[in-house]
């Protein structure tokens, strides 16, 4: 299978690498998009341009990305200001149909991000065109519609969880992976007192106790036709 990540910002793969991970060591493909070039996550220097701030990310992105064989597309759309345009939506229905997606983790539709809920809810439309043929792209319509999984926000949401993952093998070389965010480290000690390992196992190690493993990841399933399968997906 295909699995895709996708999400406004480089990072935001956190709460979904661990079942990457798990898909990957079964012989699956992974594909990483995101949709911004966040070249505004730079809490530690607010002052950096944008060119070099977006060159920074997507090195980090693609760094993560080489080390798993995965594919990385970035549409570098002006992170902060993401907006649901025809443009966005044929550059998005053409990057599932390249990456052939069969399962898509995404942003959950509730969020302190807009730039988060607006490509949950880009990923809800293209998705559904993705497998149709009126809106053609320079690849073929996928043969079905994607399973889509959403994943859990950071901050005081209700996240009504319907499917977890057992990643308890997984968890050190996750932590490990996401260190290649290595701006995002900085940024996240300064603007929110955390560094990624420390936000990955204070909710992955909470979700594990609920399951009854060391570690887990939880999602939602999108309620969305054709989103939701009949059939286990997830490993």
């Amino acid at each position: 299978m295909n699995v895709v990540s996708i999400m406004a910002h480089q990072d935001d793969e956190m709460r979904c690498l661990g079942t990457m991970l798990k898909y990957h060591e079964r012989g699956h493909h992974l594909h990483f998009v995101t949709l911004t070039d966040g070249s505004k996550g730079f809490v530690q220097q607010p002052d950096i341009e944008r060119p070099a701030a977006a060159a920074i990310r997507d090195r980090e992105m693609r760094n993560l990305a080489t080390e798993l064989d995965a594919t990385y597309t970035n549409l570098a759309e002006l992170d902060e200001f993401l907006y649901d345009t025809p443009a966005v939506r044929m550059a998005l229905i053409e990057a599932m149909r390249a990456c052939a997606a069969d399962v898509v983790f995404t942003h959950f539709d509730q969020d302190y991000n807009l730039d988060h809920t607006t490509t949950s809810a880009l990923v809800r439309h293209c998705a559904m065109h993705a497998c149709l043929p009126v809106l053609p792209t320079s690849s073929p319509p996928l043969p079905i519609h994607p399973a889509i999984f959403m994943v859990e926000p950071h901050g005081p949401f209700v996240f009504p969880v319907t499917h977890y993952v057992d990643i308890s093998a997984q968890h050190d070389d996750k932590v490990r992976l996401l260190s290649h965010h290595v701006s995002q480290e900085t940024a996240m000690l300064q603007g929110v007192g955390s560094g990624i390992g420390a936000l990955t196992a204070r909710v992955d190690g909470y979700r594990g106790d609920q399951v009854g493993v060391d570690w887990a990841e939880a999602f939602v399933a999108m309620p969305a036709r054709g989103a939701v399968k009949p059939f286990n997906v997830l490993p």
